[in-house]
């Protein structure tokens, strides 16, 4: 990877280079680890987990995609395990308000971190059991953000993993069946919202608070998270889809409370989609004629004076579990003694690193089968003990290193808050939005415990964000089903076909360039047939840098091309002087180099490369048009400013090219060690205008004129125009319209 980076002529700070995969790096996350420990911001608890059947290891929710894993691709399961978790949720509330100072964040990432954080305001409240007996709960918390539509109550309903759950499962094999069905959905709130709604009548029920002639059936549901409020809900079919949806299986009541604006309260029905916009409320009791925030504040006021609830708020956010199940990743620095408990390793014995000597002939993590590696005498008391076997997932790696940028060397701690609190947060972060609730969220996290901990003095880790866009290619595929790359395919009578022997191939749609796909562009061959520079414009001009790239031959045969232009411009003479209009072009080419460097710096500024590519074109298409001048013409003069600029604007871009052509020009320096182009403010001034220049009604040229430019002089500069000539090619001009700063039509 440096190899290909080094070819593509990226400049990087080689010397900062880490790598964090090896111990040298992970030791310093290992005592993090333990600075977290001991601050409290991380445990082990027994939980319901995401579990990958194909990587036999756990998946925090943010890692699982449609109810499947993020690598694999694998359905995932339910699996109760002791694990590892960070509180994330600690930050909640932080995490939430610092998403205000991130002007310089995408909207698209702010909202989806908002989202994901989930900040609900609404009720605690109790609902009395019925029935009362061992085992049972005097009652069952719920948590809800619409107590104004208690009233319309039908049924109460409780996660599968709710501790009454279990307990009642545990005299009743049918229950026990259920729950072990819910089970082989994932714990994302994702996949249960996408699953089939099913319940489990548990025949209690409760009462209800505001209406004491009204129990309401107590269920288990596999629509309820347990991470979710308190693992229980209260179930209005009317104005909740999930709830509805429910309701409807099982003929359960469906109870209107919210009436919109113009309904008639009597007759207002819900069929198959739940009403979940304002209105006011009625057959509420005390709340009716409210409106729904008024009804809200109203129903909570009474459940808190009749000391069965409390308004609170809620996230949607859970605690981060960083345990996964396989030897690829840093080893969690605690050590299991049955005399001690969990105790962590001494600073002098970090790091913990893997064994060199595992085997993967079984399924699960190597590490958990190793002989001898995980056997290890107890810190503490010095009786045999043993090694935690789990890894830290690892975006615990990619939540820090850049910090360990600040201070590569750094031997004693992954940093020196010095130097960290110096260079951070980053100026400019680019990366992919698919990281937006994963890696981003994570980072923050990392910052604000880094902080709580003493070893940073900064909340926000990236203080702009670019969300840059995939490049894509064409997948192929034989008729055996395989994957193919690029190279051996080919066209042959119209037809994509091998290489080798002409058989068909099935042509894919447009996806990620990925390995796996065998659509990946080899970047050597690229660079060999077209050099690093070609490349570089390709990704640079077809796009904005925040939407995808199609990557096609025919887009870099075209970048080729306006790259030898570009050397043509610098080493071939310039066209024969022209006698009219000579005086007129070069004060506008004049013009049109400072506007240039005004617009390209600007573009650069804001990452709008594309535009900037544009924008050096139509350069290169002025200073191409300019005639030759003897060396005291202000025609060679202006041609001169043009090209030294012009190398100066494509070096960002392609620098290689830009040195070569720095070279022609006649210096010795490098140009990278220019200062950037300047230019006129007066030359730059909106007093110009772009007019299309038409031919027998198509468009074969634009001129940049004066505004206040006669229509005469317009003709004239028009007819002088070297793309006009071209297509004339003596023809007689029959006539030309002048339409004052915007076109002028030429009939031949």
């Amino acid at each position: 990877m440096r190899g290909q980076l080094q070819t593509m002529g990226l400049a990087y700070d080689w010397s900062r280079e880490v790598a964090t995969c090896t111990p040298d790096y992970y030791r310093h996350e290992q005592r993090m680890f333990l600075d977290f420990l001991k601050a409290g911001l991380a445990y082990r608890k027994e939980s319901w987990v995401n579990w990958d059947p194909v990587e036999h290891t756990v998946l925090a929710n943010e890692q699982v995609i449609d109810g499947c894993g993020w690598r694999s691709g694998a359905p995932v399961e339910k699996r109760k395990l002791s694990q590892w978790f960070l509180r994330i949720t600690d930050f909640a509330e932080d995490l939430l308000e610092g998403l205000k100072t991130l002007e310089r964040w995408p909207d698209k990432v702010r909202l989806m971190q908002e989202n994901w954080i989930g900040r609900s305001s609404g009720a605690r409240l109790t609902f009395a059991l019925v029935q009362s007996g061992a085992g049972l709960p005097p009652g069952l918390e719920v948590f809800t953000t619409r107590p104004d539509t208690l009233f319309g109550a039908s049924f109460l309903a409780i996660s599968p993993h709710h501790p009454l759950a279990a307990a009642l499962a545990a005299d009743h094999p049918v229950l026990a069946a259920f729950i072990a069905d819910c089970n082989r959905i994932g714990t994302s709130e994702a996949a249960i919202e996408t699953a089939e709604k099913h319940g489990f009548d548990t025949g209690l029920t409760v009462h209800h608070p505001f209406l004491a002639d009204r129990p309401l059936p107590l269920y288990v549901a596999n629509f309820v998270l347990m991470d979710y409020g308190t693992g229980a809900i209260f179930g209005c079919p009317a104005h909740d889809q999930r709830d509805l949806e429910f309701a409807l299986k099982y003929g359960l009541p469906v109870r209107p409370v919210v009436i919109p604006a113009g309904a008639d309260p009597e007759s207002f029905a819900v069929a198959g989609e739940a009403y979940t916009g304002p209105g006011s409320l009625h057959h509420s009791g005390f709340l009716d004629g409210m409106d729904v925030e008024s009804a809200k504040q109203a129903a909570g006021e009474r459940l808190e004076a009749m000391g069965c609830g409390q308004r609170t708020t809620v996230y949607r956010l859970r605690d981060w579990g960083v345990s996964r199940q396989r030897y690829w990743g840093c080893p969690i620095p605690v050590i299991h003694c049955d005399h001690c408990g969990i105790v962590p390793v001494p600073d002098d014995q970090l790091p913990v690193t893997l064994p060199d000597d595992v085997g993967f002939d079984r399924p699960g993590n190597p590490l958990e089968h190793h002989p001898t590696w995980k056997h290890t005498p107890c810190p503490g008391c010095g009786r045999p003990a043993r090694r935690e076997t789990d890894t830290f997932d690892t975006f615990f790696e990619s939540s820090w290193y850049f910090a360990r940028f600040t201070s590569p060397g750094e031997q004693g701690r992954g940093f020196t808050r010095e130097a960290a609190d110096y260079w951070l947060p980053v100026d400019q972060y680019i990366g992919g939005v698919e990281h937006a609730v994963l890696h981003l969220l994570y980072a923050r996290f990392f910052t604000r415990a880094l902080k709580r901990c003493g070893a940073l003095g900064v909340d926000e880790p990236f203080a702009g964000l670019l969300t840059q866009g995939m490049v894509t290619h064409r997948t192929y595929r034989d008729d055996e089903g395989g994957w193919l790359y690029p190279e051996e395919v080919t066209e042959r009578d119209g037809q994509t076909v091998r290489v080798t022997d002409g058989a068909p191939v099935t042509v894919g749609r447009l996806e990620k360039m990925s390995k796996s796909r065998k659509n990946v562009v080899g970047l050597e061959r690229v660079v060999d047939a077209y050099g690093a520079d070609t490349a570089r414009l390709l990704l640079l001009s077809d796009s904005p840098p925040e939407r995808d790239l199609e990557w096609t031959e025919a887009g870099i045969d075209g970048a080729w091309r306006f790259l030898n232009r570009l050397w043509r411009l610098y080493t071939e003479p310039p066209a024969a002087p022209a006698t009219a209009a000579g005086a007129a072009r070069t004060q506008a080419t004049r013009g049109a180099i400072h506007k240039a460097i005004a617009a390209i710096t600007d573009d650069l500024e804001k990452f709008h490369f594309n535009k900037a590519v544009a924008r050096i074109r139509e350069l290169t298409n002025a200073l191409a048009d300019l005639e030759a001048g003897a060396a005291d013409d202000p025609r060679a003069t202006v041609r001169r400013e043009g090209l030294e600029a012009l190398a100066a604007l494509i070096g960002p871009m392609m620098p290689h090219l830009a040195e070569e052509l720095w070279q022609q020009l006649g210096f010795e320096t490098l140009l990278a060690g220019q200062p950037w182009p300047g230019f006129d403010p007066a030359l730059v001034a909106d007093d110009t205008v772009t007019v299309a220049v038409q031919v027998n009604g198509k468009l074969r040229a634009t001129l940049t004129l004066a505004r206040d430019l006669d229509a005469a002089a317009a003709e004239r500069t028009a007819l002088a125009e070297p793309a006009v000539v071209r297509v004339l090619e003596g023809r007689p001009v029959r006539k030309v319209v002048v339409v004052p700063n915007r076109v002028i039509n030429i009939v031949a």
